[in-house]
């Protein structure tokens, strides 16, 4: 039995909900995600306010969730993932996953370096952990300044004041994987031939 358009806008109301309470997250928290109103955010969890694409688009992106997934779409059978680049100020980042919650994956590619470019440290709960693919990555974080090469990983508390980019005219290729305050990524490394273990 296929559900109704107006069955289907009444299911998103608990998915929202569940979805936030899922990540941890308040509404105003959300709200300074998506820059939509704590009172909006609440009438659309409680089903009192029907939901449009123009409140649903930055709602899916903040929960790092596919609209279809937001509103309860049926599967298509293809199996494929299809995730879309996001390019802002010259930086794209493709999110490899998609489950709301715990560790997001990125891939992130930054232009080259430019003079005029702003390297002001921020702060924000979470925590982050880097692998070069290619060019050069300088990383500023509290008072060192690194510059990591293929094949070099670097984890931090993002609230330490840092900032990333490019270290030098060539665009910088690396993952990113990012978590909520606590969570960390946890390498396994054998110990060099000839060293004692």
């Amino acid at each position: 039995m296929d559900i109704e358009p107006d069955q289907t806008l009444e299911l998103v109301g608990p998915r929202l909900r569940a979805l936030r309470k899922r990540r941890e997250s308040t509404l105003a928290a959300l709200s300074e995600a998506t820059g939509i109103s704590v009172s909006t955010l609440s009438r659309l969890e409680s089903g009192d306010r029907r939901p449009t694409l123009e409140l649903l688009l930055p709602l899916a992106r903040a929960h790092g969730v596919t609209l279809d997934e937001l509103v309860g779409a049926p599967p298509t059978g293809d199996p494929r993932i299809h995730m879309r680049p996001v390019t802002q100020h010259g930086r794209t980042m493709v999110p490899l996953t998609r489950r709301p919650g715990g560790i997001q994956a990125y891939k992130l590619i930054l232009p080259g370096r430019t003079a005029e470019e702003e390297r002001e440290p921020k702060t924000h709960d979470g925590y982050e952990w880097m692998y070069v693919l290619d060019g050069r990555l300088r990383v500023i974080l509290g008072e060192h300044d690194l510059v990591l090469t293929p094949g070099e990983a670097a984890e931090f508390d993002c609230r330490v004041p840092h900032w990333f980019g490019s270290a030098d005219a060539k665009p910088v290729e690396f993952l990113s994987l990012f978590g909520r305050q606590g969570e960390r990524a946890h390498l396994r490394a054998r110990p060099r031939a000839g060293t004692a273990e």
